[in-house]
């Protein structure tokens, strides 16, 4: 049940930073969240082949979920 709460804390985060990547023709999608609260998203549309994704991901996405769920871990993204 914890882990759902969890999800939708994460989601509610994600949120915040989609219409800033929207802005840019990119969005974001949640994967998964383990157990040990390592967070898995996908950037989609212009964010994946963007050079900045990854400054993106660290000071923006990493920054918004850590601050709604201080007990994650990190946030990796991965790509399909």
């Amino acid at each position: 049940m914890q882990k759902n709460s969890h999800i939708q804390t994460i989601e509610a985060a994600l949120e915040e930073i989609r219409p800033y990547l929207k802005a840019d023709g990119g969005d974001i999608a949640l994967i998964d969240v383990s157990d040990d609260l390592v967070v898995k998203v996908e950037f989609m549309g212009a964010c994946v082949d963007c050079p900045m994704n990854y400054q993106t991901l660290r000071n923006g996405v990493e920054k918004v979920i850590k601050t709604a769920l201080p007990q994650v871990k990190k946030v990796v993204a991965i790509k399909e």
